[in-house]
């Protein structure tokens, strides 16, 4: 069938990127589902950092490319062997298509999914398949999902199915700023009902992870971050206390507030300062989590002894450190309850023709979450 693409040809175009439109919307080729796959018709599709990353070259991946990686939408088409999964479904794409046979998966860890590791590096699905053609040239997926497109053809590992009163624009972006976020508190983290609880890093996926801090009842909860407009709204979201880390004293302050630096830090700004600054923020026997990809050349320095005498924790969280089909339907609960108020995140809606005028808004740090909203 044809379809229409978010394509990036190559990485590294110049901002802004209004006027040098990295992604061109081409019209291509998408095979049906083979085997274990489904097809979906897209029905919102968030804009990430992540991707961002790949249109300025800081994580690097092949071209060409269809684009985007957070999304929900309706099961269009199924493969042979599905059982899981009927037409009409609605579902939330995640884009780690956890195989659930690999030594981390039996561990209970699917974000370090082996295989799905391996078919994201060589731009395929699961299977090792690619489904998306333009103009007769093999295109690359997405990590799994390729999202900016009408439909999109996915392993059913990277689909969770949901509820059908879940409003699909909200749920868009439970498969990466919710998971990645919420899950690096309560999964990677573990915040306890009244512990003290920093998020260093106030974009979407941080807005998450407070949302996350707050319904897990820590106290105080403090939001940190450069821009004084996110860390406003981090305290009309709830926010007992929010300071800017680049201030003279931001981090005595933190530790004059909790009596000694935080029970837990959790780093979602994807640099290195940053989870520099989630360290110190941390009390003796604290624990710093980082869920944040920052630019592959930069690294972090903290004097060594300091993790033996403090005995600090210091540790990753990719994807939230989550488990999708416990974590998406937990979090899609706490959506629709009010608990988490996802729809705050959503300052954009625009259309798949505005994504270069999008990401050139995300660039610029002026828009929390965007969400391409499909017909």
């Amino acid at each position: 069938m044809k379809t229409r693409i978010a394509l990036l040809r190559e990485m590294g175009a110049q901002r802004p990127y209004t006027e040098s439109k990295p992604l061109e919307i081409v019209e291509a080729d998408l095979d049906g589902p083979g085997p274990g796959e489904l097809r979906v018709k897209i029905a919102a599709a968030g804009l990430c950092h992540s991707d961002l990353s790949v249109i300025n070259g800081d994580r690097p991946r092949g071209t060409p490319l269809a684009l985007g990686h957070e999304a929900a939408g309706v099961v269009d088409a199924v493969g042979d062997g599905v059982t899981r999964f009927e037409i009409g479904d609605h579902v939330v794409l995640v884009f780690v298509p956890s195989c659930g046979h690999c030594l981390p998966c039996a561990e209970g860890r699917p974000a370090l999914c082996v295989p799905a590791a391996e078919a994201a590096g060589n731009g395929a699905l699961l299977s090792g398949a690619k489904r998306i053609a333009v103009g007769g040239q093999t295109v690359d997926h997405h990590l799994g999902v390729s999202a900016f497109s009408d439909y999109a053809v996915v392993a059913q590992n990277s689909a969770i199915k949901i509820a059908r009163d879940v409003p699909l624009e909200q749920a868009a972006l439970l498969g990466c700023a919710v998971l990645t976020g919420a899950g690096a508190v309560v999964n990677a983290a573990d915040v306890k009902i009244g512990q003290s609880c920093a998020i260093v890093g106030l974009g979407g996926v941080g807005l998450a992870g407070l949302m996350a801090a707050l319904a897990a009842g820590a106290d105080p909860v403090i939001a940190v971050d450069l821009s004084e407009e996110k860390r406003d709204f981090a305290r009309d979201l709830g926010a007992h206390h929010t300071i800017d880390p680049s201030g003279d004293g931001a981090a005595q302050q933190v530790r004059d507030w909790t009596g000694g630096g935080v029970d837990v830090a959790v780093e979602l700004a994807g640099a290195s300062a940053a989870l520099r600054f989630a360290y110190d923020i941390c009390k003796r026997g604290g624990t710093a989590v980082t869920a944040g990809l920052p630019h592959p050349d930069d690294e972090l320095r903290i004097p060594a002894p300091s993790l033996t005498v403090s005995e600090k924790t210091l540790r990753g969280s990719y994807v939230g450190s989550c488990v999708p089909l416990r974590d998406v339907p937990r979090f899609a609960r706490q959506m629709s309850s009010g608990a988490m108020p996802i729809d705050r995140l959503m300052t954009h809606r625009i259309t798949l023709d505005d994504i270069n005028e999008g990401f050139e808004r995300l660039a610029a740090g002026n828009a929390v979450r965007q969400v391409v909203v499909f017909d």
